[in-house]
């Protein structure tokens, strides 16, 4: 009765203009459940929770909520680990996996009042993480026998939503950057998800991610030889309208995050994408993007978050990356600037992003009227 309640609630205010919305979701992404699997060609698997691979640490994750203010933390998992090979994608879950990434998600809403976005993080690909982002079937490609169907990938998305159902403070991250695939297959496999997870009885927001590493930038080019996620994007079907688009944006030179320099201005590279939401009357999270620690950079992540926030398209986003097992590795930026993690160090044994690129950059476009209760969804 609840559930009905919710649902018509939402499908009410979903036919409203969205012309007032804001920056609900500001954060941090943590990244460690798809660590030790890499060059491992599946000997990685299932993994020793904080051995192999890890979550959050809760300690930094009260420090991001009760000093910095965020309301968002997007936690990676991987979809192998989930569901094991020997089970297939599908319903069927690692009960032992799954208890401790239900630990994490719940410390951070149940706990300390966050929302939490579930990113498996496998490049809408499964069977083989061993070369993340190139290693793996692509979901629903009917020519490779290895590959999972996108039903299966649905009923892996009606299992998932049915056991946050509960938890408003989730939000659903369909798939981590897909890529070289066609951007119709994308559609399908979003939809299928979308489906499964209404069918579930969850009404909590999801992001639908697009082709080409769901870059902003190429939201309307063609990539690869795939046609643009602007051309199918739009077509996806929530029924009770509480989807929106996931976009990663990173500010180097070849959008990978992996350089220390900032060359890419975030604003006109977001440009299309935004004009295509604005026509479309849809809503976008910039979920992924990051710069090194140099004053280039602070001005230009500075100058993107500004203009997320002057644009009404925008209802959150997330930095790369804080968590518990990066160490003095610097995951985004440069092999100098260190993760996010509070209290770690970066390879030089200085401060890391969280002491540099954080109070330079980020700190100051914290918005003050974060979205602190309710369900999940586009205000």
């Amino acid at each position: 009765m609840l559930l009905s309640r919710l649902f018509l609630s939402l499908a009410s205010t979903a036919c409203l203009s969205l012309s007032w919305a804001k920056l609900l979701y500001v954060g941090v992404n943590e990244s460690g459940g798809e660590f030790g699997v890499f060059g491992s060609k599946g000997q990685g698997l299932p993994g020793r929770f904080n051995v192999d691979y890890a979550f959050i640490n809760k300690d930094t994750v009260d420090i991001f909520v009760d000093q910095e203010k965020i309301n968002l933390f997007r936690v990676t998992f991987l979809m192998e680990r989930m569901c094991p090979l020997s089970f297939g994608l599908g319903a069927r879950f690692n009960e032992t996996y799954f208890k401790e990434y239900a630990d994490a998600i719940n410390y951070i809403t149940l706990t300390k009042g966050a929302y939490a976005l579930i990113d498996p993080h496998n490049y809408m690909r499964y069977n083989d993480p061993s070369s993340q982002p190139f290693s793996g079937s692509v979901i629903g490609n009917s020519s490779d026998p290895t590959a999972a169907t996108t039903l299966q990938f649905g009923e892996f998305w009606f299992e998932l939503a049915r056991r946050f159902a509960s938890n408003p403070r989730v939000i659903f991250g369909i798939n981590n950057e897909p890529h070289d695939m066609p951007t119709q297959l994308i559609l399908a496999n979003n939809q299928a998800a979308i489906d499964g997870i209404r069918l579930a009885g969850a009404f909590q927001l999801i992001l639908a991610p697009g082709n080409g590493f769901t870059g902003g930038h190429t939201w309307t080019q063609v990539t690869n030889g795939n046609a643009p996620s602007s051309d199918f994007l739009n077509k996806l079907r929530d029924p009770i309208k509480n989807t929106a688009i996931d976009i990663h944006e990173y500010l180097d030179i070849d959008f990978s995050g992996q350089h220390d320099a900032c060359e890419q201005p975030g604003p006109s590279n977001l440009a299309n994408l935004t004009t295509w939401l604005r026509q479309n009357h849809l809503k976008a999270v910039v979920s992924e993007f990051g710069g090194g620690n140099n004053q280039n950079c602070f001005n230009f992540m500075n100058d993107m978050l500004k203009y997320l926030a002057a644009n009404d398209e925008y209802i959150g986003w997330a930095i790369w990356a804080a968590g518990p097992f990066w160490g003095t590795f610097s995951p985004c930026c440069g092999a100098d600037t260190g993760s996010l993690e509070p209290g770690n160090m970066n390879d030089l044994g200085q401060p890391n992003a969280f002491q540099t690129v954080w109070p330079a950059a980020v700190r100051p476009n914290i918005p003050k009227t974060l979205k602190r209760s309710g369900i999940s969804s586009l205000h």
